[in-house]
């Protein structure tokens, strides 16, 4: 059978329709954040099948359905399990007509708006962070962004790299916190540095970097004949949300001769909060920074921002020169703006849309949040949806600590809070059993899941058992909800026995 084609009608009426049904539906309490089946079960419940024949709109219509039945509701109020969470209508707007102009951002010719616009916005954040050089470009993610900042770092101390490859080079060493996130491994990997010369430093009980370790870390590879390259220090640690301490470790980088790069994916945007923005206090210090604005902004995903000082290196470092595609002798605009030789892509999205659009109008509808705010507009918009997910954080972690069965591992810096949860039969006059403790936040787990009320995640962490990590992001989330969730893991959790 010949498929009817997709008109126009089809698709701003009847399929945005159903979108708009869907998304208004599990944005509420009511709706479930999760409907679980497994693998088997899914395969049954949707024709994964690719056909030789195209379809009728009407089925297409019924997989967007599926599709999005089964999906895990991120817009949801009380989905607390990921780095990221909420819905927001403009960047949803942002994102249509990205699709709808489908235009890849390397050059000003194909793309004379997204460039000048992700320009403005890389100048914006390297203002906030208090760079007076700028440059920058949107990357996939807060992992390909820690890599541009290694790259720079490398090509900035050894240029001859480029050409000459790894091979001409002394052994080069890397330095993160042991609670940095994976990819400083991964990128060493890429690079061919090695993932035996990233260097892990150790944490205090927080989760920032101990700076005499670092100290004692450089000195010790340097006295065998290595070369002390970067330190990637973190604001907004993956599990704790903590915050290295960056003015001590760029005196330690100044005096090492290394790169600072922060990988401020996470914690990058309290820099829109007068309030808060002193947790990166030092970050002016930095060499480059990584900052996902689909994090704590709630951009819609995928939106990754790698900026630095060190203006022109990017092109420097990575650029190719393709004349068919980055012609010097243009004559109708400033080719400063064909920017995709300075990324190690060649197509790419124009992510920087989502967040200028977003920063033009921020304004969080149809919640609570609206209510107890107000309108949230502009640069104002945003630094209160961070200043409230810091207020929900901190207001958990009062109530963890007047509740019986629950212990915090350390008090929240951030959106990040992490705790434990005790069942009945584990609570007396000594501690918890660590082997037995480290099996009730995968338990309890399962059971949230499969309730579909909410999600949050858990983890271990060096030597602690199983914890709960949650992340209070979501603007549409309140204090009602942080009682929620401490409410529904002791309705789980109270009757397991150990």
């Amino acid at each position: 059978m010949e498929a009817t084609s997709l008109d126009l009608d089809f698709i701003f009426t009847k399929a945005a329709e159903v979108i708009k049904q869907h998304l208004a539906k599990n944005s509420t309490r009511d709706a479930s954040v999760v409907k679980f089946v497994s693998p088997t079960e899914l395969l049954n419940a949707l024709d994964f099948a690719l056909p030789d024949e195209g379809q009728s709109p009407e089925q297409i219509l019924d997989y967007v359905k599926k599709v999005m039945e089964f999906s895990i509701q991120a817009g949801h109020p009380r989905y607390f399990n990921q780095l990221y969470s909420g819905l927001d209508e403009t960047g949803i707007i942002a994102q249509m007509v990205s699709a709808a102009t489908n235009t890849s951002v390397y050059t000003y010719e194909i793309a004379p708006v997204y460039t000048t616009i992700e320009r403005i916005v890389i100048e914006k954040m390297c203002s906030l962070v208090g760079y007076s050089e700028t440059d920058g470009i949107f990357s996939p993610g807060g992992s390909i962004s820690n890599l541009y900042g290694l790259m720079c770092a490398r090509h900035h101390r050894f240029p001859e790299v480029k050409k000459t490859g790894v091979h001409s080079l002394p052994q080069l060493v890397i330095f993160a916190s042991e609670q940095a996130h994976y990819s400083a491994q991964k990128c060493a990997m890429i690079m061919g540095i090695g993932m035996d010369n990233a260097v892990t430093i150790k944490c205090d009980s927080r989760g920032k970097m101990i700076v005499s370790e670092l100290e004692k870390a450089v000195t010790s590879v340097k006295k065998e004949g290595k070369c002390p390259l970067a330190v990637i220090a973190t604001a907004g640690t993956t599990v704790m949300g903590a915050f290295d301490p960056l003015t001590e470790i760029a005196a330690v980088c100044k005096k090492h001769k290394m790169w600072m790069h922060i990988d401020a994916a996470l914690g990058g945007s309290v820099l829109v909060s007068e309030k808060h923005k002193c947790l990166l206090k030092g970050a002016e210090l930095s060499d480059s920074l990584a900052w996902n604005p689909h994090k704590a902004l709630t951009v819609p995903l995928q939106c990754s921002g790698f900026i630095t000082k060190h203006k022109g290196l990017l092109a420097q470092c990575n650029s190719a020169h393709a004349n068919y595609l980055f012609q010097q002798d243009k004559r109708s605009y400033d080719v400063s703006y064909d920017t995709g030789d300075k990324s190690i892509q060649c197509g790419r999205l124009n992510d920087a849309f989502k967040i200028w659009l977003m920063w033009k109008a921020k304004v969080c509808h149809g919640s609570l949040a609206v209510h107890y705010y107000g309108p949230l507009q502009g640069k104002v918009g945003l630094a209160r949806q961070i200043d409230k997910a810091i207020g929900n954080t901190k207001y958990m972690a009062e109530q963890i600590k007047k509740r019986d069965g629950f212990e915090l591992v350390s008090e929240p810096e951030y959106t990040n809070c992490c705790f434990w949860y005790y069942p009945p039969s584990m609570r007396g006059p000594t501690p918890p059993d660590p082997h037995k403790l480290t099996k009730v936040a995968p338990i309890i787990k399962d059971l949230m899941v499969k309730s579909g009320k909410m999600m949050i995640t858990y983890t271990p962490l060096g030597d602690k058992p199983n914890f709960f990590r949650m992340v209070t992001i979501s603007p549409l989330s309140t204090e009602r909800d942080m009682d929620f969730v401490l409410d529904e893991i002791d309705r789980l959790g109270r009757d397991l026995a150990f």
